[in-house]
Order: structure tokens, then C-alpha cells, then sequence
């Protein structure tokens, strides 16, 4: 499974991936500063509603990539954004 590292950091650092359908990802998010509200983390594609974002513990999540779209994610308060596109 590849992974992709997000790095939280006064926003998401890549704001965006993109990944190949059919190929398995893990996305990985790594919260390095306690600056501004990306304390927790939302992705509506998979349920994750206000996922804490421990500083420097880094969280996955296994994407579905079986069909080509967007995957979008936010902070909590969604100020700052992201998407991973799979195409």
C-alpha cells in the first residue's frame, strides 16, 4: 500500500494528491505545529468528522480509489482544504 504524507503545518503541505484508481492508499497526516484550527480533520468520503490530530502523532486513513473522483478534506473549522484527486 503506498502511502502519501500530508504534513500539517499552517495548512495541508501537498494541498494536493493525486493518485492512480485501483492503486491502494493510505493518507497520512502529520500535524507539526499547533498554529491555527488544524487541530482536527474532517474527510466526508470517509465518515471522519472532527478527527483530532494529535501534534507530532502522525493519523491514517485507507482511501477507496476503485473509482476516479475527488476526496476532499478540511480542518475543523473548513478555513483550510485539501483534495487527493484519483484518476
Amino acid at each position: 500500500m503506498n502511502k502519501v504524507e500530508i504534513t500539517v503545518d499552517g495548512g495541508y503541505k501537498p494541498s494536493e494528491v493525486k493518485v492512480k484508481v485501483g492503486e491502494p492508499v493510505k493518507l497520512v497526516f502529520n500535524r507539526i505545529s499547533d498554529k491555527g484550527c488544524l487541530d482536527q480533520l474532517n474527510i466526508p468520503a470517509l465518515n471522519v468528522k472532527q478527527q483530532d490530530l494529535p501534534l507530532n502523532e502522525p493519523q491514517e486513513f485507507e482511501l477507496d480509489t476503485s473509482k476516479a473522483g475527488e476526496v476532499d478534506f478540511a480542518c475543523g473549522m473548513n478555513m483550510f482544504k485539501g483534495k487527493v484527486v484519483i484518476e
